[in-house]
């Protein structure tokens, strides 16, 4: 029961940033707009939230500190590409490289000495039931935040006039533009938003997750997020299952190597994102479903009339 629960809790935990990142990717290209730099995003948000938990601020104050430089970084990548009409492909990789060698250099003076991490929610009752208590209430404030926005993206997206009108922007923006709607206006704020989401992502890694600096942290989660999605079909709740599916993949690799599995670790290390790899190429396989919640202006250049 204790191997049990440690798995579920792990794995829980291991999907959290995915489940930030993804979800935020999700916005942003549902308004057809394509950001590959949510490696370069996180990576920026884990180093300055780090940096704000050891220059003495608050918990919360780092982890908005990480979400502001995430979108931050993302207000870069949307004047290219929004503004200066860049091609989204290379400027998203351009941010994932930028982001990288920030991340980097803020590094430096961090040393290796480990922080604080950020603490566990202590439900009075129920975080002392029994099997229930571990297994539901004693997450940190930052699990249970990224299900609220799950629920609240979900709600966003197909219960509210705000989220037809993005979605249909990311139909048809010409179409929307004719309409009446500001076009340009609204995928910046889809792109900050996307970009504040990998910011918490990467803040998660680094205060709560691993609570110790390491160059390059994301260790590649940045663009596993960016998967998902294509992984989802472009839907909230694949997502939330997607993460979990790959969190589930890292913790079990991890008990692996702890049991000692005669297994070269190389190999159960890359378990979860081979995991990753056959489930995207089983869903593209399924051309209509793709079709069917794809947008269809993703990536695509738009420039107002007059």
């Amino acid at each position: 029961m204790d191997l049990f629960i440690a798995i579920f809790t792990g794995t829980v935990i291991a999907a959290t940033p995915l489940i930030f990142a993804a979800l935020g990717e999700l916005v942003v290209e549902k308004s057809g707009v394509l950001n590959l730099g949510i490696e370069g995003m996180m990576l920026m948000g884990a180093a300055l939230a780090f940096w704000a938990v050891t220059a003495g601020y608050p918990m919360p104050v780092a982890i908005l500190a990480g979400a502001l430089a995430g979108a931050a970084a993302s207000l870069l990548f949307g004047v290219l590409a929004l503004t200066f009409l860049t091609n989204q492909y290379a400027a998203g990789l351009a941010l994932a490289i930028f982001g990288s060698g920030v991340s980097a250099f803020l590094g430096r003076g961090f040393g290796s000495e480990p922080i604080e991490a950020l603490h566990g929610i202590n439900v009075p009752v129920l975080s002392d039931l029994p099997l229930i208590g571990p297994l539901l209430f004693r997450f940190d404030p930052m699990v249970y935040l990224a299900l609220v926005m799950f629920a609240a993206i979900s709600w966003f997206l197909y219960r509210t006039k705000a989220g037809l009108i993005l979605r249909t922007i990311g139909e048809s923006p010409q179409t929307s533009h004719a309409i009446g709607y500001p076009v340009i206006r609204i995928r910046y704020m889809a792109v900050l938003f996307g970009g504040a989401m990998a910011g918490l992502a990467g803040a998660y890694l680094s205060v709560a997750y691993t609570p110790l600096w390491v160059e390059n942290m994301t260790a590649g989660k940045g663009w596993i997020a960016l998967a998902l999605v294509v992984f989802a079909t472009w839907r909230p709740l694949r997502i939330l299952l997607g993460a979990w599916l790959f969190g589930g993949m890292t913790i079990l690799q991890l008990q692996g190597q702890a049991l000692g599995l005669e297994v070269p670790s190389e190999l159960l290390s890359a378990l979860p994102y081979l995991a990753t790899i056959i489930v995207l190429v089983l869903i593209s396989r399924n051309r209509q479903m793709l079709a069917l919640h794809f947008p269809a202006s993703l990536a695509k250049p738009f420039r107002p009339a007059g």
